[in-house]
């Protein structure tokens, strides 16, 4: 596996049969590495590839044009920032309790390019990603950090989803309850 991460890739597709083809296509298209290949609620397929910038933007666009009438949304990040890619594949560490922050936002993929904008804008650690399973298309994202940093990263996060008419919600909470936190963690 590409260890740098220099790109990530996903595209989200409303098609189960769709996404595998589309998938396969995107394999074949550059040399870039899966990240995974997996279904989604409800009833959906995500796709996500990692390499270098040129080789992802030619597998997601391979991707995107298996099945246009059945993308749902797609991204291509550059210079992802590693938590990012730690959370998407639940290798995140272990977080101390500090402030909570949280973004949710109304499709799997939009999740994504918003956590990475909050990673990048304030001084906090990501503690997970989840996109749409059991969560009826939705993605939600927790970081940690002190409360004038998680305040800056949900801002920064939730512009970049609302810009796509995505967002939920974004919340912080300035001290989470040991229950509480301890069993999202």
């Amino acid at each position: 596996m590409i260890k740098s991460h220099a790109a990530v890739g996903m595209v989200e597709y409303s098609s189960i049969a769709a996404g595998i083809d589309g998938s396969d296509q995107m394999m074949k298209a550059a040399r870039v590495d899966p990240l995974f290949f997996k279904t989604i609620c409800p009833g959906k397929f995500v796709a996500a590839v990692t390499g270098d910038v040129a080789a992802v933007v030619s597998s997601i666009t391979a991707g995107r044009n298996a099945h246009p009438d059945t993308l749902v949304d797609w991204f291509v990040i550059s210079n992802i920032h590693q938590d990012v890619v730690r959370a998407l594949t639940g290798t995140c560490e272990a977080v101390k309790r500090r402030s909570l922050g949280i973004l949710e936002t109304f499709s799997a993929v939009s999740i994504v390019a918003a956590a990475d904008a909050a990673v990048k804008a304030a001084n906090v650690q990501l503690m997970d990603i989840r996109i749409a399973l059991g969560l009826g298309g939705k993605g939600y994202a927790l970081l940690t950090g002190d409360v004038a940093a998680c305040e800056a990263a949900v801002a920064a996060g939730g512009q970049i989803a609302a810009e796509q008419g995505l967002l939920v919600r974004k919340i912080v909470i300035a001290s989470p309850s040991e229950s509480v936190f301890s069993r999202i963690a």
